[in-house]
């Protein structure tokens, strides 16, 4: 009796040994959820433990006056999967897709890892897009993401616990047979109380949770020829996926003005019309739901684009601010739509995409983005062009979180999610 106990001590001993050395071995992984915890699916502990358990290398910026954490990959190009208000057991915001990573099986056309902000190039589209090569005809059979900004990594050049940099050199080539040599750096920052409150312009409860940080994404030349409005230009496009929740809804501030002045207010046909019940427009901000039931996609122009939007989840009580860099005066955008273009420069700032399932009835997600791009990159050989973005989740009770919605955009938080 006693030996087979100490037999089945050593093997349970054993398993133990692996185990702890199988996680050692992805160094990168500063903040291993201990083997004897255990966090439910949809909480930021579910998250460190999948990835760890997939021996996928990730870093952690932590908050130093708060409980905010951030999940970084950098096989991913610096890409943000995911973040919490606090810490292991707080809500995971970034949308991933389990299914597609547990999976292990490459595509060598698009890896969708999901992910709450990632880095990619614009356009996506037209005479110059880096999605097709030059001569196909552009649908979907033909579109590939390239693997520069899909499956291979960036450099990890510095961390420290509140920020990480990246970088990477490579080349492609449009759909006019242009060859483009780029560099990139990413660098990324998790904010404190103060720099929160300075980049939003007011002040945070303290009985409010919240996790703030600013991505920098610098793109350059460097080849020996500039890139025009002959050769073609990109730009810097970023995506933030989320979670979707029944009454999800975002809203984007616009410019006013006539139709005959500022152009459309929104480009609402991506995927076919977004049907009324789904997009309203009221004074000065359009609402969109975000619910991952319905296949859809808006945007906006730079005439019209301010660099303030948002999401709210009524269900969970999180209010989402995004920001971005936008140059002073309206400036020219990479036209990311398929195939032939009267305007390659034409472009939309800001967009959001709901989620939903296509034709046969399957599904991606579901997830919802928020998405913004730099203008188009007119540059000289050794020039760059700077896009930043930031991302504030808030949670707490409504009453101070409309507080917050009141200031930035004049509408009471019950407004915005009773809208639909």
């Amino acid at each position: 009796m006693i030996k087979s106990s100490l037999v089945k001590y050593n093997l349970v001993q054993m398993v133990v040994f692996l185990i702890f050395i199988s996680a050692c071995s992805n160094s990168s992984n500063k903040n291993k959820v201990s083997m004897n915890e255990s966090f439910s699916p949809g909480t930021y502990g579910y998250d460190l433990a999948f990835f760890t358990k997939h021996n996928i290398p990730f870093l952690e910026l932590k908050g130093a006056d708060n409980d905010a954490r951030l999940l970084i990959v950098p096989g991913y190009q610096g890409r943000v999967m995911t973040s919490s208000v606090a810490g292991n057991a707080g809500a995971s915001f970034g949308w991933i897709n389990y299914r597609f990573i547990e999976a292990g099986k490459p595509s060598s056309q698009f890896n969708p890892y999901g992910g709450e902000e990632r880095f990619w190039i614009g356009p996506e589209g037209g005479p110059f897009s880096i999605y097709f090569k030059p001569g196909t005809e552009q649908i979907f059979t033909n579109w590939i993401v390239p693997k520069e900004i899909d499956t291979e990594s960036f450099e990890t050049v510095s961390k420290s616990d509140s920020q990480a940099a990246f970088k990477r050199d490579f080349s492609l080539v449009n759909a006019s047979g242009t060859r483009l040599e780029i560099g990139v750096e990413r660098n990324i920052k998790l904010l404190g109380h103060s720099e929160t409150e300075a980049a939003l312009g007011i002040p945070i409860d303290k009985s409010l949770a919240f996790v703030a940080y600013e991505s920098e994404n610098i793109l350059k030349n460097n080849g020996q020829a500039a890139w025009d409005e002959k050769s073609g230009a990109l730009s810097v496009w970023i995506l933030a996926m989320f979670n979707p929740s029944p009454s999800g809804i975002v809203f984007i501030p616009f410019k006013k003005g006539l139709e005959t002045e500022a152009g459309k207010i929104v480009n609402d046909d991506y995927f076919g019309k977004v049907p009324a019940d789904r997009l309203i427009v009221k004074d000065g901000i359009l609402y969109f739901r975000v619910d991952g039931k319905h296949r859809s996609k808006i945007g906006i122009t730079p005439m019209r684009a301010l660099p303030f939007c948002g999401s709210y989840d009524p269900d969970k009580k999180v209010l989402t601010l995004l920001w971005y860099s936008a140059p002073e005066s309206p400036s020219k955008y990479v036209n990311s739509k398929w195939g032939k273009q009267d305007d390659p420069f034409s472009g939309d700032v800001v967009n959001s995409y709901n989620d939903g399932p296509v034709e046969d009835g399957s599904i991606m997600g579901p997830f919802y983005e928020i998405e913004s791009s730099s203008p188009a990159a007119f540059l000289a050989p050794g020039g760059t062009i700077t896009h930043r973005q930031r991302i504030f989740h808030i949670t707490g009770d409504e009453q101070k979180l409309s507080e917050i919605t009141e200031k930035l955009f004049g509408e009471k938080l019950s407004d915005i999610s009773s809208v639909f």
